[in-house]
């Protein structure tokens, strides 16, 4: 029987991040998916904004005068309406393969920074949540938009929502 030594180095068995044998997505790729998302999303929602009337609230706010803002309460509530249906309608893939369906479409993968797919729940909390809600902001959220959107130019491709959930985006194999 081998005599405990309180001084001896802890032994750990290490995994090897696996992030040189995977090849970043092209950009023109993510761009794809996220316009196929987008489309996917507006064929939901704009149904359900036509139908309860929001249209002709923002037609109304705009013709009134001043800066044509629509009220705050509704703007918040659509904004939560928007990302509930975002997950509904992404959950499933996000969850089992880390893509959204326009990922999925153009075969590319969201994975952390050790090339593992994200739990869901950080990938709607950490990744898509933070960039949702800001956008909504009314002329903040179009800078961020823009800021996240130019950063895919940087030398490792990952955007401003990439960074705030330790994600990137590769092709799947």
């Amino acid at each position: 029987m081998p005599e405990h030594d309180p001084y001896r180095t802890p032994e750990a068995h290490l995994v090897m991040p696996t992030t040189g044998h995977q090849e970043l997505a092209d950009r023109w790729a993510r761009l794809a998916a996220a316009l196929i998302d987008g489309v996917i999303a507006l064929a939901v929602m704009l149904p359900l904004m036509l139908a309860s009337g929001y249209w002709q609230a923002a037609f109304e706010a705009g013709q009134s005068g001043g800066f044509g803002f629509m009220p705050v309460g509704t703007m918040v509530l659509w904004a939560v309406i928007g990302f509930v249906l975002f997950a509904a309608i992404q959950s499933y893939p996000l969850h089992d393969s880390g893509q959204t369906w326009g990922k999925k479409l153009l075969s590319i993968r969201i994975v952390d920074l050790e090339g593992r797919t994200p739990p869901l729940m950080d990938l709607l909390l950490k990744r898509y949540l933070p960039t949702h809600a800001i956008v909504n902001v009314p002329c903040v959220g179009g800078l961020y938009a823009l800021v996240d959107s130019l950063m895919i130019f940087r030398q490792d491709q990952r955007c401003l929502h990439d960074l705030i959930a330790g994600t990137r985006v590769i092709r799947a194999d």
